[in-house]
């Protein structure tokens, strides 16, 4: 087993990720050798560490889930109760 097995792929620099997407929004950087979990489906194809990052940091600006993010926009287009 060499060096490269050993340690954690989601650390690998030189391996190419998939980035996934989830329901609620949230992303993740994903080995490509690993299948891809349920409830989880890719938003960026193959690429390097460095352009997937790039790419995760481009896309989601807002960390909170969706649901989280629905929630405060209806309260805040209701019509205060005060």
């Amino acid at each position: 087993m060499d060096i490269r097995e050993r340690s954690n792929p989601f650390d690998d620099n030189e391996a190419d990720y998939l980035v996934l997407v989830n329901y609620e929004g949230q992303y993740s950087l994903w080995p490509v050798h690993i299948d891809v979990p349920k409830g989880w489906e890719v938003a960026h194809t193959a690429d390097n560490r460095k352009s997937s990052l790039d790419f995760i940091a481009e896309v989601w600006t807002d960390m909170r889930p969706r649901t989280l993010r629905e929630f405060h926009r209806k309260i805040s287009d209701s019509p205060s109760s005060f």
